[in-house]
């Protein structure tokens, strides 16, 4: 994208002394829940007012959202608040109503950015917009179907263009909603660091009590702000209970997160050192999910074995293994001896393990 500092100036402008924060309810639900939790918001550092009007919904029958009618509400918000106000659109229809009610910021779900077409429909009815535009990443990780969106919306003459970093879905369990995936949001950071990118901690975890540890790691890797889901009372949401929290809560994450600031050399130096050091934390926590997975399949064969009264170690099957990681190690600029102690203590740990079930 040509011109990409152009992409900061809606960020810069407003000149912030902390992330830029969009926060409220997952769902607009009466008209009252919606001015109370603005209510409650008024006077803290959350910049946008975020409420979903139309929901998409994995399966028929749930929650849908209010509809059209939700945008007075906001527009109530704006009047009363003050609050600058967010929604999110999957239609051009909804474009058309959200720039009618003078919604300021839009934002177009990880559902939608999956369909090219869906995209470029939004862009065609955004063209040459001067509301701020965000755009999640698609639900699959697929770093070029996201770049792909935010390149559609840059042609249409979008110039306030962001992304929301809201986790990538998966079959798998973990303890995640959605899988943070966290090398992909910075792979899209290294290539255009004068992109916005906002990180959305309400739909990576699923559950309020993950939040913050989320945000602290969003704002280490220098994500510029967070949507955080916030509803005065979440337990009784009308959708995504579990991952909001109330406006007292919002303003203690905001407390005690660690914000670090580039104001002079040494500063700066230590800015960088720390989110070098992030990267590294996602990497190993991404190693010790990776070799927990890799042992419960080495319990599986362990329990074959058992079955068939099959030896534990497989010489031929542990040389093979060896001999072909040695080559890939050097694809990578890893040493030799580096590739034997690690294999070699997976190995070890590997056989821990089957030697348990084979004689437990």
């Amino acid at each position: 994208m040509e011109n990409s500092k152009a992409l900061r100036t809606w960020l810069d402008d407003h000149q912030l002394d902390h992330p830029l924060v969009i926060a409220g309810p997952c769902s607009a639900e009466t008209e009252d829940q919606v001015l109370d939790i603005a209510r409650s918001l008024k006077d803290t550092d959350v910049n946008y007012y975020r409420a979903g009007i139309w929901k998409p919904r994995t399966r028929p029958g749930n929650f849908e959202g209010v509809g059209a009618i939700g945008l007075k509400w906001l527009q109530q918000v704006k009047k009363e608040t003050g609050l600058k106000t967010a929604t999110e659109v999957a239609n051009r229809v909804h474009v058309e109503l959200a720039l009618e009610h003078d919604v300021d910021m839009l934002w177009i779900g990880a559902r939608s950015t999956v369909s090219p077409f869906i995209v470029q429909e939004i862009a065609d009815a955004l063209k040459g917009t001067d509301k701020v535009v965000l755009l999640k990443n698609p639900v699959n990780p697929d770093l070029s179907l996201w770049l792909g969106g935010i390149e559609r919306l840059y042609k249409s003459d979008i110039s306030k263009l962001g992304v929301i970093h809201r986790g990538f879905s998966s079959y798998e369990k973990t303890k995640y909603r959605n899988i943070p995936e966290w090398q992909i949001a910075i792979e899209l950071q290294n290539r255009f660091p004068d992109l916005p990118l906002i990180c959305d901690p309400s739909h990576i975890t699923g559950k309020r009590d993950m939040i913050f540890d989320v945000s602290q790691t969003a704002l280490d890797l220098n994500y510029d702000g967070l949507m955080i889901e916030t509803h005065c009372d979440p337990d009784n949401a009308w959708s995504d209970a579990a991952q909001q929290v109330t406006p007292e809560k919002l303003v203690q994450i905001m407390k005690d997160l660690k914000i670090r600031k580039e104001t002079d050399e040494e500063s700066e130096y230590k800015s960088k050192l720390g989110n070098m050091r992030a990267q590294i934390d996602v990497i190993d926590n991404n190693l010790i999910e990776t070799l927990g997975k890799r042992m419960k399949i080495a319990d599986e064969i362990g329990q074959l074995k058992k079955n068939r009264n099959v030896a534990v170690l497989q010489s031929k099957r542990w040389n093979e293994i060896l001999g072909k990681m040695i080559l890939e190690g050097e694809d990578h600029g890893l040493s030799e001896e580096f590739i034997l102690k690690i294999f070699k203590a997976i190995h070890q740990e590997s056989i821990n393990h089957q030697e348990k079930i084979i004689n437990g």
